[in-house]
């Protein structure tokens, strides 16, 4: 998922007088993207039925968009969680995608499947370097747990870097590797089918700390959703996710855990309902 590309609103709800425009988001440029938006599509039916929505007419990165959510410039943002992120905003604490963000497979290169293969543990894992974004959450996830990562600010120079030994593998959400590989086959990567990387860690909608409304709206109508059980249906029959967890046979895979030692107290985690259970698939 392209973490440049984090969604935006601004809210107009008639019924609640909370806004005289419609909701404003990001350009919706990936089937991620669009899953997003329908999900809060969904818990705002619930709350708040007769919101509109509006395409902003460019997208914003992450960094940029907590600056106008700070300024009020901007209502909604999702992305991976971090602990500056619930300091200077409002989470809504129901993980957007069951936790999916915390379940990672890596793209590696094509020659070097033998050698995920033999990996068993994290001992095993730690002999080899990860690729990833220099702000990414689930980056100072790795580095607390002492998993060597090299990091770049862009996107996209990650693959040619893993392609050319800079590190040695790209943890991935399992909805993201099969299209990513694709997008760059000139460069002969693959997708691991050996090793599952799970820690605890989610991905939320964020509004700006003194928009009580908004935070409520968005955090009861997504609860009514998973309690009515249309957020499920609307998660486990989406093309992109029935297709990510097909392919990536995540019951199969040797699985690492990594505690989460940035994870804020708050955390639901004990809300069952809101994360993927692997063992139920």
């Amino acid at each position: 998922m392209r973490r440049t590309l984090t969604l935006f609103f601004t809210l107009c709800c008639f019924s609640f007088s909370m806004h005289a425009a419609p909701l404003i988001h990001n350009p919706v440029a990936s089937d991620s993207e669009a899953l997003f938006l329908d999900i809060l599509k969904l818990a705002l039916s619930k709350s708040a039925p007769g919101t509109k929505y509006q395409a902003l007419s460019e997208p914003v990165n992450q960094a940029r968009g907590m600056e106008m959510i700070d300024a009020g410039k901007m209502s909604v943002m999702w992305a991976g969680t971090t602990p500056d992120f619930e300091k200077r905003m409002a989470p809504v604490r129901i993980p957007v995608l069951k936790g999916l963000l915390g379940h990672r497979i890596f793209i590696i290169r094509g020659n070097d499947q033998a050698r995920f293969s033999a990996i068993k543990n994290l001992a095993d894992l730690k002999r080899l370097t990860a690729g990833q974004g220099r702000f990414w959450g689930d980056t100072f996830i790795l580095q607390a747990n002492d998993i060597p990562v090299a990091t770049t600010i862009k996107y996209h120079n990650l693959f040619p870097m893993l392609e050319g030994g800079r590190f040695d593998y790209f943890p991935r959400a399992v909805n993201e590797p099969w299209g990513e590989v694709q997008r760059n086959k000139e460069l002969g990567l693959k997708v691991d089918d050996n090793v599952l990387l799970i820690y605890p860690f989610a991905m939320y909608f964020f509004v700006n700390k003194d928009d009580k409304k908004l935070h409520d709206l968005i955090y009861k109508g997504f609860e009514a959703a998973i309690a009515d059980g249309s957020y499920d249906k609307l998660f486990f029959n989406h093309p992109m996710i029935k297709e990510a967890l097909q392919l990536s046979k995540l019951k199969q895979r040797t699985v690492i855990r990594l505690p989460n030692p940035l994870m804020d107290p708050k955390t639901p985690v004990n809300r069952k309902e809101f994360w993927l259970d692997i063992n139920s698939l």
